[in-house]
């Protein structure tokens, strides 16, 4: 099978990625066999293959929003030819204090799809079975697959700054994960304020019906109830974390965050404001969000790319060249509704997104 390896992490502009032909992935004890048929790209990529985040499998497959159909499974609740999804979270260890209390995103022996084990940049790719994920069936494989991080992780901030309905919640950086959020929150009757660096992000903000558009560390008009920041910027923390008022929540959605300033405890945190990281995801966050995702029809517009572009996609979202969710697609099974980027598309205009 075709498959995109990471053999050393390097900066993007060196195309770290090859794609290769490798053995077909051969399932262990309570894994199944995926046929990839999508899987978005997600910033974590990027900090996965330029070394910014340690290494912890050579030649690796990175990918983990993966749309997949099962070709063998040894669990009936996931039958051959079922539309599934994989996620960052590929396993815990079931035993560990974590785990025991129902918060096995925070496991102290996890397993990660595209980062300590092989993700869906490939044809194919094995996952646990106890952590595939039933697929809404109103969605194309496309649109599903930011769903499976971005979403999911995005929905899990949502849940750690304890946002409730009705109130005033700010968004720190606008791509994919928080492009998806503000359609949450506007079901939850959330006024929503973003702040963000990227003109092409701004203008998009104000498309989806934000309150209040403003630059990326720029404070709003008003005291939130609630912030989540998604660019890895201790700077922006800091931001959000003036804006909320008191007893307000700051969730920080980010696996890797450059310096963190030092910062006035008396302006910024005092009152019982709270700032707190966003660690992984939970199977029933992500259950969770599929659900409302399906309920409310969130569909992302999505940029594809062919399976031998997933270096264009990296530089794509390095360089904020999307305006929707970028998605990697074996070639042979390009989507008909999506555009496929090769230079000159035709077809579909396209969709894009940061993650």
């Amino acid at each position: 099978m075709r498959a995109a390896i990471l053999r050393k992490p390097a900066p993007f502009r060196e195309n770290p990625l090859s794609i290769e032909e490798v053995p077909m992935p051969v399932p262990g004890v309570g894994e199944a066999l995926l046929k990839v048929l999508a899987c978005g790209v997600c910033r974590t990529d990027l900090h996965i293959t330029a070394g910014e985040l340690p290494q912890k499998s050579k030649d690796l497959i990175p990918g983990h929003q993966i749309v997949a159909e099962v070709v063998q499974s040894p669990s009936s609740a996931f039958p051959s030819g079922m539309r599934v999804g994989v996620s960052w979270m590929g396993g815990v260890d079931g035993t560990c204090s974590y785990c025991r209390a129902d918060r096995e995103n925070l496991c102290d022996d996890p397993t990660y799809t595209g980062y300590s084990r092989n993700g869906g940049f490939a044809e194919y790719a094995t996952a646990r079975v106890d952590f595939l994920l039933p697929l809404p069936h109103g969605l194309s494989d496309v649109a599903v697959a930011p769903l499976l991080c971005a979403g999911i992780i995005g929905f899990r901030s949502l849940r750690v700054a304890e946002v409730r309905r009705g109130q005033s919640v700010g968004l720190f950086g606008f791509g994919s994960s928080a492009q998806l959020m503000i359609k949450v929150l506007q079901e939850w009757d959330c006024r929503v304020y973003v702040s963000t660096r990227d003109a092409t992000h701004q203008k998009r903000a104000r498309e989806f019906g934000a309150e209040w558009v403003g630059e990326a560390t720029d404070r709003p008009p008003v005291d939130l109830d609630a912030a989540i920041t998604f660019a890895p910027s201790g700077d922006v923390v800091l931001a959000a974390l003036g804006s909320v008022a008191k007893g307000g929540i700051v969730a920080i959605n980010a696996i890797h965050l450059d310096r963190m300033p030092q910062f006035d405890y008396d302006k910024l945190l005092w009152g019982e404001r709270q700032l707190r990281s966003v660690a992984n995801m939970t199977r029933k966050d992500g259950r969770d969000f599929l659900k409302v995702a399906e309920e409310i029809h969130l569909s992302p517009s999505v940029e594809t790319f062919r399976l031998e572009q997933i270096n264009q996609a990296m530089l794509a979202i390095l360089d904020d060249r999307t305006s929707g969710s970028a998605v990697v697609l074996p070639s042979a099974m390009l989507c008909a509704d999506s555009d496929v980027r090769n230079g000159n598309p035709a077809g579909a205009k396209p969709g894009k997104e940061q993650a």
